[in-house]
């Protein structure tokens, strides 16, 4: 998740500089998909691992 925090440290460092109303709305939501994002991708990634150690589908 480096790049993750990289990503967020930056889209916040250009948050603070703005001066522009929309593009601050803009870059929070960005910030809002991105966590959002790494999310799923933890939540999938746990599905994915149950489901393949799963003794139930074995013998499929």
């Amino acid at each position: 998740m480096e790049q993750k925090e990289w990503l967020l440290l930056e889209l916040e460092r250009v948050i603070q500089t703005s001066r522009d109303y929309k593009q601050k709305a803009l870059l929070k939501s960005a910030k809002d998909l991105i966590n959002e994002q790494v999310e799923r991708i933890r939540q999938m990634e746990g599905e994915l691992d149950g489901t393949l150690w799963s003794p139930r589908n074995w013998n499929e």
